[in-house]
């Protein structure tokens, strides 16, 4: 079959489209797709650098794995065939794909693995994935389109749950035109809550037409006083954070008492210093998320099926054009998805 093998840790070098690589067949409990499409996320490109590893490089789980790995996490597509005892029904449904590959304790997140990390993904044309992951969607979007939420709509409504959002509330979003940013913002929007929006200049626009109702551009240097002027007398109830870095006291700062500040990402750093009386004086909530529920996951694809979440789309790349999807999706100038179609 054709696929994009990730060769070793490092650079797009270590990226090589094969047509040689040999179709998988499903385990028991497993269903083989045929794989329409597949999302690009930060996922990849951070697996394929090593860094999620604090001290050496590793994948998703934060421990090395072997190589060649075929990566990909928003997989859409048709399931072709079934391992012994899934149910032969399923042959021909339409899936969306979760990619968060459950452990024992708890509730499977904390000892959770990831396809395209530490398990063969969907850069790809077929790929094997657990029966209860490969959630039946009816819709009338394109493969391309359904390979625009289930990642990043999967941890931002975890982060929602964990923050307990209600409607009526105030959140602020960073990084909000981003894929996990712009699926907050939508998902908070539908449980009747207010959005402020951290962007980079030039977003506006787009997540107007989304539900925003305030902007801060991320090199303001006065976030309170930008937010007062658009929303006079508005308290922030809640911050989703995915950036992290030196705004992190800024942002504490505009929590009103009682707020909670959940967080799922740090790309613009991972150490922070703050002012540890804001936390314990405004009587705040941190909270940590990652990926989502099996339960979340479905609730995304209900979402979806009802027409309830818009799919935004960048740009859509051929499979042997990965590399250059990863490229374009660096650049962070884009808004939206970045999709590869089979």
């Amino acid at each position: 079959m054709r696929a994009v093998l990730l060769t070793g840790y490092g650079g797009y070098d270590q990226l090589h489209y094969r047509t040689d690589v040999p179709q998988p067949e499903p385990a028991p409990g497993e269903v083989l797709i045929q794989v329409g499409a597949c999302g690009v996320n930060n996922t990849d490109v951070w697996t394929r650098e090593g860094a999620y590893g604090a001290s050496e490089q590793s994948g998703w789980q934060g421990s090395a794995f072997s190589f060649p790995r075929i990566q990909g996490a928003d997989i859409v597509g048709r399931i072709a065939a079934v391992g012994a005892g899934t149910d032969a029904a399923r042959i021909g449904q339409r899936v969306m794909v979760n990619p968060t590959l459950y452990g024992t304790s708890g509730d499977g997140l904390f000892d959770a693995t990831y396809l395209g990390s530490e398990r063969n993904g969907g850069f790809a044309e077929w790929v094997c994935v657990p029966d209860a992951n490969a959630h039946a969607i009816t819709s009338t979007l394109a493969d391309h389109e359904l390979a625009s939420f289930m990642t990043s709509y999967l941890t931002a409504e975890h982060m929602l749950n964990r923050a307990a959002l209600k409607a009526g509330e105030t959140i602020l979003v960073t990084g909000a035109s981003g894929g996990v940013g712009s699926a907050l913002v939508q998902l908070a929007t539908l449980r009747g809550a207010r959005v402020v929006a951290v962007i980079g200049r030039g977003k506006e626009a787009h997540l107007a037409a989304l539900g925003v109702e305030a902007f801060i551009l991320r090199d303001d240097p006065d976030y309170a006083a930008t937010l007062a002027r658009q929303l006079p007398a508005v308290a922030v109830n809640v911050v989703a954070d995915v950036v992290a870095g030196d705004k992190v006291p800024v942002l504490l700062d505009l929590l009103a008492v009682g707020g909670r500040y959940v967080t799922a990402g740090a790309i613009a750093g991972p150490m922070v210093a703050i002012d540890w009386r804001k936390l314990y004086l405004k009587h705040l909530t941190l909270l940590g998320a990652t990926m989502g529920t099996q339960a979340e996951a479905g609730q995304i694809v209900r979402y979806v099926a009802s027409g309830q979440l818009k799919p935004l789309i960048a740009g859509i790349y051929p499979l042997a054009q990965l590399v250059q999807a990863q490229q374009a999706f660096q650049t962070r100038s884009h808004f939206g998805k970045l999709v590869i179609t089979l």
